[in-house]
């Protein structure tokens, strides 16, 4: 079986399929439709060969594509893709704050970015892109690991894995968390169709 993961973050499309080495990747934004992502995705495998395609909730991407399809979050994605075992909580920094959680590998992606944090705002307003630019980078720095923190003891993980584009912000990982590699997201795009158990994905 020969799999095209898709990977469809607020400012890449990144693509990976069975058998190659580098990912392609292609400008995405808050413009991007589904048509146009499939259009985009089409160029970049332009001579790889696959058996399955990858996309969203709301789009036929099996007829767009004319293979199988599983769809799931892109932080769930990773998530899945960076488990080793035991009770493991992703926490995605990007454009906002990805999450999932993965319990004796049974992945329940969350939404915990829009949880009140301080001050009226939630914890994606203070460790997304935006609480990035309003703080800086060494008060930012300050709240993701408060946040880390917060939700680990919350959630009682035994592994936290901290990615997403903007990890690399970071000098170090959190205390009693590891840093995330954005590539795990093909990794998880490959377990999804090699039988990691996972309640996430939408077969299409």
């Amino acid at each position: 079986m020969k799999v095209l993961v898709v990977d469809v973050g607020g400012t890449h499309v990144k693509i990976l399929a069975t058998g190659q080495r580098e990912h392609r990747q292609a400008d995405s934004g808050p413009t991007m439709t589904a048509r146009r992502m499939v259009s985009v995705v089409k160029r970049l495998s332009a001579g790889w060969s696959y058996d399955h395609g990858g996309g969203w909730v709301g789009f036929d991407f099996r007829r767009a594509f004319g293979r199988p399809v599983k769809v799931i979050n892109d932080a769930a994605m990773q998530a899945l893709g960076s488990y080793r075992g035991g009770r493991m909580l992703f926490l995605g920094l990007g454009t906002g704050l990805g999450s999932a959680l993965i319990i004796d590998g049974a992945l329940e992606p969350m939404e915990l970015a829009h949880l009140p944090y301080k001050h009226g705002r939630t914890f994606e307003e203070y460790v997304g892109i935006r609480g990035f630019k309003r703080l800086g980078k060494a008060r930012w720095r300050k709240c993701v690991l408060d946040v880390v923190e917060r939700l680990r003891a919350a959630l009682n993980a035994e592994d936290v894995v901290v990615g997403g584009g903007n990890a690399r912000k970071l000098r170090t990982p959190p205390p009693g968390s590891r840093l995330g590699d954005n590539d795990n997201a093909f990794l998880g795009g490959f377990r999804l169709w090699n039988g990691v158990p996972t309640r996430a994905a939408r077969r299409g």
